[in-house]
């Protein structure tokens, strides 16, 4: 895995600890969000306590943000590309002799269950990813992920860094069946937080910056979905649905509530007859007695207790804008496509950007599929691995391409 150099140029351990214990001293004091199972459904007790917002501790947060500042020497950060890899997207198109490339997908926050971990962790080099990001981040993320409990799990903070480092050590088991992976891999995508992962396989940007920034990610959007109470919808849509105006409605009921600036939109786009809605609960709940008037079906309330990828998350932004200022990106080994614009990242200059506007702008995650996928009749499809969600990103897949979803392979 990532060569075996992990640490063998990096600083001394001792040294490492001392730094990296100071910048996480605020992961001792973890944040304890609301139920973001039931929690929703008791709205209308109208408890201020519930979500009572401490200000001075969240100035505090976004002041004090895991920034890793104290990281003055690189040169000891690593990639899962091996070095002599070189930079394909230029030399071979994903449509050019299918049968030799491969696209490489990556799930997003909520896949991963207590004990899931362990079909990957005894593959050669996987057990060091948690070792190493748990130097970083100054928490056990490994043991959370064989032991749970899943309550704690399920909290963004953690999920979003297991998620990401589950997913490359499930990378590793592809890598032990298919050792040419690297090699082959002309393009990959992550849902939602798995662009960082993505990102990460691609060596945009190293694996000890991407631990930083999801682990500083996680934090922010936990902190952004604690000041109001807020949440996901998953809808269906009829051929008469009226999403945007059911969206609108939901908006003006909650205002007319009290709810300051109220949001309700598009948070993800799944496929062309499944999205994600996101915003208040106030106005989720609207639309989930209304649904019928809106030719809408299937609304089904998430597990999660934030509003991701809705202006809701604004305040997220500083923290891992600070963070993303201390990040060195290079130049992408393979296409890797950004949710914000359902292109690739083709400017390195925009990279930053567009890995913040992600936080608060709707995923295109079924845009994305298609311009992976999009090419003439009768050339045949790259090989696809679905690595580390349990099949979800092929059923996905499936949903945008049923074609392209012949050639997936689940990790």
């Amino acid at each position: 895995m990532f060569q075996r150099i992990l640490f063998k140029q990096a600083l001394s351990r001792s040294k490492k600890r001392c730094w990296l214990t100071q910048i996480n001293q605020i992961s001792n004091d973890p944040i304890k969000p609301e139920s973001s199972d039931d929690g929703a459904s008791d709205i209308n007790e109208k408890d201020p306590s519930r979500y009572a917002y401490n200000t001075q501790k969240v100035s505090q947060l976004l002041k004090e943000a895991a920034v890793f500042k104290d990281i003055k020497n690189n040169d000891w950060m690593t990639t899962p590309y091996p070095k002599d890899v070189s930079i394909r997207h230029e030399e071979k198109e994903y449509n050019t002799n299918p049968n030799d490339t491969s696209i490489l997908l990556f799930p997003g926050q909520g896949i991963i269950k207590v004990g899931l971990i362990k079909q990957y962790i005894g593959f050669p080099d996987a057990k060091e990813l948690f070792e190493i990001a748990n130097e970083i981040v100054n928490y056990d993320l490994l043991k959370l992920c064989l032991n749970g409990p899943q309550e704690k799990l399920n909290e963004t903070q953690f999920n979003q860094a297991a998620t990401v480092i589950s997913s490359l050590a499930a990378l590793e088991k592809l890598k032990a069946s298919t050792p040419k992976v690297f090699e082959t891999c002309v393009a990959t995508a992550g849902y939602s937080v798995g662009e960082i992962t993505a990102l990460i396989l691609s060596g945009a940007i190293t694996f000890e910056d991407g631990i930083r920034l999801v682990w500083t990610r996680g934090k922010a959007m936990q902190e952004a979905a604690d000041k109001v109470p807020q949440g996901m919808l998953a809808i269906s849509c009829t051929p008469k649905a009226q999403v945007f105006k059911a969206c609108e409605e939901a908006k003006n009921w909650a205002m007319n509530l009290g709810v300051e600036n109220p949001f309700c939109g598009v948070a993800i786009y799944l496929h062309t007859e499944k999205k994600i809605l996101a915003g208040n609960l106030e106005a989720l709940e609207y639309i989930e007695k209304h649904q019928t008037q809106f030719g809408l079906t299937n609304v089904t309330k998430l597990p999660v207790s934030g509003a991701f990828h809705t202006p809701l998350m604004e305040s997220a932004l500083k923290p891992v804008s600070k963070l993303l200022s201390t990040i060195e990106i290079s130049e992408p080994r393979c296409k890797v496509y950004s949710n914000y614009k359902a292109e690739t990242y083709s400017n390195l200059r925009l990279m930053k950007k567009y890995i913040l506007k992600q936080i608060v702008s709707p995923v295109k995650w079924e845009q994305c599929l298609q311009k992976l996928y999009n090419r003439a009749d009768g050339i045949p499809f790259p090989q696809t691995y679905d690595v580390g969600s349990q099949g979800r990103m092929k059923v996905l897949l499936k949903l945008v391409n049923a074609k392209a979803c012949k050639q997936c392979t689940v990790i």
